[in-house]
């Protein structure tokens, strides 16, 4: 990026970025690769994470009648969703595109015996299929293929090169080029079906076999019925490139079409759509959970049919595939091998949000509950297109969130498309046109010649077995209850507070005071985690709320024995897919889930139906006690204790990992059909191991073994109480869980008055359970996910800090960047729990410890935003006193290392530094800097303006947030009191957005996501809506608001292009930027978004301040800006896209410090949001969503307001001794602008003095 203007004698001056490539090429990020896989895993860029976005259509013939207009339409069908795909970074090379039509059998008869004198066989007798191969291999690879093909008694007749054109195509996509050959098998005998199969075995066999790393092999489609045409292609060059689609003879009765636009600049030939026998357009979200789960069906799959054969078709899912890919693998496995008609596969694995519809039939609700015992759905935001030569259809997710239209005509031809105005008719030829609605199916049937409607369609599968007879196996905790013959626990009744179960006893054996409970200390619990989490959770069913953002140390650097779980942070929706509304939504979310053993997926009967149906996954004592005892049906219970000897020392954790596994196994071997994790016997002699440990090891040990199928997984944890804690147990495999201590811990507050008599145990876990079935559900829809079924071992998260052996063995496939600490950290930490509990000396023994986790506290937890840091800040910024800078800078500088990624890194300075007359001014710097995006609504008008008017004395730029701004701001504005906002954000067009208020812009900014609740909308309660922010945002007074809301109108990531679009066409002169959040992936995303044509990207971090959220999203998700700015600039560089966008750090900022580093990492620019606002005279109370802020700041009251004292002035004395540090540090590392540091980590080295617990990090 260059900086170009000039300076004027006011110090005023126009600046135009250029953003640059830092001279960085693909190959020198990435180093070699095979050219046709793109390049593997580099820095924080992974191939994983890529993401993709679609136009998908169809045409067919319902009568069957085969024609080459078929093809032709389907042509400009593919052309006219040309918008829907993208080009890379040359602008020649499509991300993908290509067409699924039936075998042209005239065709290739003809071709094969002009060429080649060989007489096809009839129309399905035969199979054929394109295949990719590299020019080194091709020869071995077509023999070891024909040695497949014997061995599955079926013959070749012969191999055809496919005639190609890449004159039209791009440099990128000619670098990969595959060689193509065409092969033509057939069987030695007339059972069709019986040929199928083998034909079927034959291709995945040659898939897992021959397919070696350097050796290109990737079959396009094996198949008796279709064919696939497809590669690295724009959908307007698909039908040049491939010359047999120009010629007559190639006639079909329905051809299906995809164009392709991935986030990334490296779309392989082999991820072009359409696959087998689907194209798709959306997102799994649910991907890595659904593959694991598949993979543990592996152990409990049989089939009479195929028999010994069965084994070769393992893995079900391939290795390295898309999520599409994946969803492919499974569909095409269900039809072949698992006796189901396609639509009832995909009717399986994409049912409806049938648990909350009154309106359904019974036999179709009785389907989909038994289809739920087999097989959890494939959760996302999805349009899926599929056939097998036969059925042609479209199935929409049950959120609807993607766009499918359809048209019949006269003439009995059926065009599906995702945009409308794709085909030209004569309306008076449309027999028949609609939508696809939410969850429902679209259905073509060639050979008996039918369209069938969804509601007929789905009625016939569901009454075709006697789903309702065999869900009378389905077991309930009733059930269980009703059977249950010894004494049952009853509600009012708690032995484990008395005797040995407890370990606080006083007086005799009882436990005088909820903070004697020693057990409390030993699980971490402290003074915040009663009344912050649990008490509003036990009295008034909801989570907690909280403001201002999570400024305490990442769980990788406290010093405190954090949880495991804190390792964790919650990954969500942003561009390429939308989270969703729980609760304006709720008719499609579900936490109802079956639990305990699945029967063979592959023979559909009774058996599936034997499992325990759950509402949620919480349960009670009494639940837990009928469980551990149950024999109903020949059920059995396993208990394994998951505490180990403390004499065994720190080792002693790993060791018990290994025995809780073995003894798992043995039992799932034993047919125990539940297996409890209990840390019951924790106490004075045993050490707890971690909940989330013991299960994440047991739960992937189960599934390497395939042996979790046989088993439900329950824990009877005191470790875990907070609504993270529950979603990471339940995203690592958790079936149910028992947080048993929070239930004896409210029983005491309620003995000790701390919470009313009137709230009895019954009502303790009601309440309870609310709020976490509120909480989880929020989770989950940050996602886009809507089922708990689908969410349970997803493993939707990244780990921050956790080195890769443990990750290895308890979170396999879970991200974790900077390594971190290991198994010899966590169980010393929990020894230092331990010991601090039991320790010999009576001191302090009433008391529950209070780092200070949420708000700072005296000795406790380092916070950035500390009660010195803040005094100093104001003093300086007050007097312009750049002593009081000095104190600032020192204590914010300690807090940063004791709380932040950047705070582990140091800067190798120059040894030849230059003077400080040299260094760019700070009033250019400042032209850098901009404030987040607090709107006015989340701050009062006085705060929101002063912010505006320093910023534009600056030269720098102000943001409106998403509430909007008053014209009288931005037009006819006194330049010394300017209170027009540069920089004017809309959330999806919602509040405030006018042509005036788009007009009056230099940049507008779309905002994704925000960095303290990613995934959520920004609520602003009613009581703060006045008339004065209702007219701005055009609401209504009193009326609440939340913008963007989690459904809005960004579905993907060409619905985002489009917006940008339609943004620059509202101001061509304006430069669009896109706020998202710091997550695994979010360079990815990025790209997508850079070939959206956004010219700015902002990544926020997650510890960024907010008016209102729940400590669960303020605490757990998202990730830090270190992370997201360097993963974004390092995949923009490797796409070659870096030149196209100016990127911003956001989140923390507090010193020239934490400047330097996050330029060194890749940003251009600089957000602040709590620091201006410090400056202005917050102090950080975190009373934001109360209204009742005492210095005016983030409140509407009026006499509230009348205290604000901040000035214009403040705001920019603070940004000008930041300016003035970042210049001291640039003359000490020898540059003299700003834009030589960009990207440049050279500069940049680990720090020595760290903590040991750091020292650890992959920095």
């Amino acid at each position: 990026m260059g900086l170009e203007g000039h300076c004027e004698e006011d110090g005023s001056e126009e600046l135009t970025f250029q953003p640059g490539l830092l001279g960085t090429t693909m190959n020198d990020v990435a180093g070699p690769w095979d050219h046709w896989e793109g390049p593997p895993a580099s820095g924080l860029y992974d191939p994983a994470n890529e993401k993709e976005a679609c136009g998908v259509g169809f045409i067919v013939s319902i009568d069957g009648l085969s024609s080459h207009k078929i093809l032709r339409d389907a042509q400009t069908l593919a052309s006219r969703m040309v918008h829907r795909g993208a080009c890379g970074c040359d602008n020649d090379t499509g991300d993908g595109a290509g067409v699924i039509t039936a075998i042209p059998h005239d065709l290739y008869q003809r071709i094969l015996k002009d060429e080649q004198g060989i007489i096809l066989p009839e129309v399905g007798h035969y199979a054929t299929g394109i295949f990719y191969m590299d020019k080194v291999h091709n020869v071995e690879s077509e023999k070891l293929f024909g040695e497949l093909v014997a061995e599955c008694d079926l013959k070749i007749l012969c191999w055809r090169t496919v005639p190609t054109d890449n004159r039209c195509i791009g440099q990128v996509a000619r670098v990969s080029e595959p060689i193509m050959r065409q092969v033509f098998v057939t069987g030695h005998q007339n059972d069709l079906q019986v040929m199928a199969r083998q034909v079927f075995v034959l291709r995945k066999r040659a898939t897992h076999t021959i397919k070696k790393h350097g050796i290109r092999f990737y079959i396009c489609s094996l198949s008796m019925s279709t064919i696939v045409y497809k590669g690295q292609l724009t959908s307007e060059q698909l039908w040049t490139y491939f010359p047999d689609l120009t010629q007559p003879d190639f006639k079909t009765y329905l051809a299906l079409v995809h164009t392709r636009f991935s986030t990334n600049t490296f779309p392989s030939w082999e991820r072009a759509h359409p696959l087998r026998i689907l194209a798709h357009n959306g997102e799994i979200n649910t991907l890595r959970g659904n593959v694991n789960w598949m993979k543990a069906k592996e152990g409990v799959m049989k089939s009479k049919v195929f028999g010994s054969d069965l084994q070769k078709l393992y893995p079900v899912v391939e290795p390295n595939l898309s999520d599409s890919g994946c969803f492919d693998c499974v569909l095409e496995f269900l039809v072949q091998a698992g006796g189901r008609s396609l639509p009832e596969a995909v009717m399986t694995m994409v049912p409806e949000a049938w648990q909350n519809d009154k309106l359904m039939t019974q036999e179709k609700k009785d389907f989909y509950r038994w289809a739920a015992c087999a097989m959890e759905p494939w959760d996302g935001p999805a349009l899926l297109t599929f056939t097998d030569g036969r059925y042609i259809g479209a199935i929409l997710d049950r959120n609807g969130l993607r766009p499918s239209r359809f048209y019949v005509t006269k003439d009995n031809i059926m065009i599906m498309a995702s945009e409308v105005g794709v085909y030209d008719t004569d309306p008076a030829n449309i027999v028949q046109k609609g939508r696809l609605k939410p969850g429902r199916m679209l259905l073509v049937d060639t050979k008996e010649k039918l369209f069938i409607k969804d509601e007929e369609l789905k009625l016939h599968i569901a009454k075709s077995r006697p789903h309702g007879t065999w869900l009378k196996e389905q077991i309930t905790m009733d059930d269980l209850i009703a059977a249950h013959t010894g004494p049952i626990l009853q509600n009012d009744t708690l032995p484990s507070l008395n005797g040995t179960g407890c370990n606080g006893q006083l007086n005799g054996g009882h436990v005088s005071r909820c903070t004697a409970d020693k057990r409390l200390g030993m699980f971490n619990y402290t003074v915040e985690t009663i009344s912050l989490l649990l008490l509003p959770m036990v009295t008034t069913n909801k989570e907690a709320l909280g403001s201002m953002g999570n400024d305490s140390p990442l769980a990788c650097l406290s010093l405190y024995q954090p949880l495991p779980y804190d390792y964790f942070k919650q990954l969500f929706a942003q561009v390429t897919n939308p989270p969703i509304d729980p609760f304006r939504e709720a008719i499609v979310m579900s936490l109802i889930c079956p639990i305990g053993p699945e029967a063979n997926i592959l023979e559909p009967s009774a058996e599936q139906c034997r499992r325990l149906l759950l509402p949620h996954p919480i349960l009670s004592l009494q639940d837990l006690d009928i469980l551990k005892a149950t024999r109903f049906h020949g059920w059995r219970t396993k208990v394994i204790d998951t505490t180990f000897d403390k004499t065994e020392g720190p080792t002693g954790l790993q060791n018990g990992l290994i025995r809780i596994c073995n003894e798992a196994c043995q039992a799932a071997k034993n047919n125990y059909q539940i297996i409890v994790l209990s840390d019951r016997a924790a106490g004075e002699q045993r050490v707890p191991m971690s909940s989330l440990l013991s299960l994440g090891a047991t739960h992937h040990h189960l599934i390497e073994e395939r042996q979790r199928m046989k088993v439900g997984l329950i824990l009877e944890t005191g470790e875990a109480r907070e609504v993270h804690h529950i979603c990471v147990l339940l995203g690592y495999g958790a079936d149910a869980i028992c947080p048993y201590l929070v239930f004896e811990t409210a029983r005491q507050l309620r003995h000790e008055g701390v919470i009313p008599s009137t709230l009895t145990d019954t009502k303790i876990f009601e309440n309870y359970t609310a709020a976490m079935e509120r909480g989880i559900a929020k989770v989950m829809a940050k996602m886009g996910i809507s089922t708990l079924q689908s969410y349970k071992g997803a493993q939707i998260f990244e780990a921050v800090g956790l080195s890769s052996e443990m990750i290895d063995k308890c979170f396999y496939g879970t991200a974790s960047r900077v390594g971190g600490v290991t198994f010899e950290v966590i169980a010393q930490e929990a020894f230092e729990r331990h010991s601090l509990t039991y320790q010999e000396r009576e001191c302090d023994l009433w008391v529950l410890r209070n780092p200070g986790q949420y708000h700072w506290r005296a000795g406790g937890e380092q916070h950035v935003n500390d009660p010195m840091s803040i005094a100093n800040l104001q003093e300086a910024v007050k007097n312009n006193d750049k002593s009081a800078y000095e104190k600032y800078k020192d204590s914010a500088n300690e807090s940063v290392a004791a709380c932040t990624l950047r705070g582990q890194l140091e800067l190798v300075l120059s040894s030849k530094p230059i003077d400080l007359s040299d260094v760019e001014s700070a009033a250019k710097i400042v032209k850098r800097f901009a404030t987040g995006a607090m709107s006015f609504g989340s701050i009062s008008i006085e705060a929101h303006s002063t912010l505006a008017v320093a910023m534009n004395r600056l030269g720098a730029k102000s943001n409106t947030g998403e509430g909007g701004e008053n014209p009288d701001r931005y037009l006819n504005q006194d330049p010394e009191f300017n209170k027009r906002s540069s920089i004017k954000q809309v959330a999806s067009g919602r509040f405030g957005v006018t042509i005036g208020y788009l007009a009056n812009a230099d940049d507008l900014q779309i905002k994704m996501a925000q960095g303290a609740k990613p995934g959520e909308g920004g609520e602003l309660p009613g009581h703060k809506v006045t008339e004065d922010i209702a007219a701005t945002r055009h609401s209504i007074p009193g009326v609440g608001l939340i913008s963007p809301p989690p459904h809005h109108d960004i579905y993907s990531i060409e619905d985002l292009a489009e917006l940008i679009y339609d943004l620059k066409c509202a101001n061509p002169i304006a430069r669009i930027s896109v706020k998202l959040v710091s997550e695994v992936g979010v360079g990815v995303v990025a790209s997508g978004v850079a070939k959206g044509k956004a010219e700015h990207i902002v990544i926020s971090g997650h510890d960024g301040g907010t008016g209102a959220s729940s400590w669960t999203g303020i605490k757990s998700a998202g990730l830090p800006w270190e992370l997201g700015i360097s993963e974004t600039h390092q995949t923009l560089v490797l796409n070659n896209l870096r030149s196209r966008i100016v990127l911003q750090a956001d989140g923390q900022l507090r010193t020239g410090f934490d400047i330097i580093i996050a330029a060194c990492l890749g940003a251009d620019e600089f957000g602040f949001s709590t620091a201006p606002l410090i400056a202005m005279g917050c102090t950080m109370m975190r009373k934001c969503h109360l209204n009742t802020c005492p210095v005016g700041i983030a409140t509407q009251d009026p006499i509230l307001r009348k205290k604000f004292e901040g000035k214009p002035e403040h705001v920019i004395n603070f940004l000008f001794m930041l300016a003035e540090e970042v210049r001291v540090w640039m003359s000490k590392l020898g540059v003299r602008t700003l834009q030589e540091l960009v990207g440049r980590t050279d500069f940049l080295k680990v720090k020595k003095n760290r903590t040991s617990k750091s020292k650890i990090f992959r920095i």
